[in-house]
């Protein structure tokens, strides 16, 4: 005989939050609110690595600050901070008397990095939540002043930090930084998918050390051919592979201060104009919003 089968009970799963699963779930959550005297955040991020997310941080910073913006700049690496090193910043940040950081300053940008809070050769290994903490504590126990804007350079991924980062301020928008080659590309997608889905607003996509210029025939040859560039959002602007940024990088100078002059500072400083463009006419059409940052 055929054993008798016994009903098993199944769970099943709401695929939405009611109103009391919400509430209940944003208890856990930080509050999000604007960073007194912040008046606009940018947040430069990619999803991949070593595709020189932080070298465009801070020349655009740089940049923003030529077109006589009032800026600042974090560093949101936890783990493998660079702003320092690019900024030339590695003094430990004073307290005021209301326990709160006072950033660095340096070709008229303020800086704040925890490469500037740890020694050189030690590492942080923390889990998220003190990623989590440090993230809150560098936003919003740091004595900014008043900002136009703050630039924050992220790390690689779709993690605790950019996770933090929306949740505890109001982004304005996000500059993407890819090179053409497919790998990096696959993952900025990532990356783009993730700030759509925090309903965060997309700039556009720097490309970055996808071709050289010859110094000798001004020739310029491209290094990837059938890219998946036109998978992501628009194109603000293409940079090149030079040996003058990265000896910028290592001395400290960004290449926007060191070649004022230069091809790479005019397209930098397109950038900057482009978006100050963008944030200045959100800000004319939110007055009580910016009153209020």
């Amino acid at each position: 005989m055929v054993p008798l089968m016994t009903s098993i009970p199944r769970r099943t799963y709401a695929t939405k939050l009611i109103g009391s699963q919400v509430a209940l779930m944003a208890r856990g959550l930080p509050k999000k609110e604007p960073i007194i005297g912040v008046q606009d955040i940018v947040v430069v991020a990619s999803g991949k690595g070593g595709v020189g997310k932080s070298t465009v941080a801070a020349n655009f910073a740089c940049s923003m600050a030529r077109l006589g913006k009032r800026v600042g700049l974090l560093d949101g690496d936890i783990f493998g901070p660079t702003v320092p090193l690019l900024m030339n910043v590695h003094n430990e940040p004073f307290v005021n008397d209301r326990n709160l950081m006072i950033p660095a300053k340096n070709y008229n940008v303020k800086c704040l990095s925890m490469g500037m809070l740890t020694p050189l050769e030690s590492s942080v290994i923390w889990r998220g939540p003190l990623v989590m903490s440090a993230i809150r504590r560098l936003l919003k126990g740091t004595e900014w002043g008043l900002l136009d804007v703050l630039v924050i350079d992220t790390p690689p991924g779709t993690g605790d930090v950019h996770l933090s980062i929306s949740q505890e301020a109001p982004i304005t928008g996000v500059i993407l930084v890819t090179t053409p080659h497919t790998a990096a590309v696959h993952v900025t997608l990532k990356g783009a998918r993730m700030y759509e889905k925090l309903n965060v607003p997309i700039f556009g996509v720097v490309e970055n050390m996808g071709y050289n210029i010859c110094k000798n025939c001004n020739h310029r040859m491209d290094f990837f051919h059938n890219s998946l560039m036109n998978s992501l959002p628009r194109k603000l602007m293409s940079l090149p592979l030079d040996s003058h940024i990265a000896e910028c990088n290592e001395n400290g100078v960004p290449v926007v201060i060191k070649y004022p002059d230069s091809a790479y500072t005019n397209l930098f400083t397109q950038l900057a104009r482009e978006i100050s463009e963008i944030l200045d006419k959100k800000n004319s059409t939110n007055p009580q919003e910016n009153s209020e940052a």
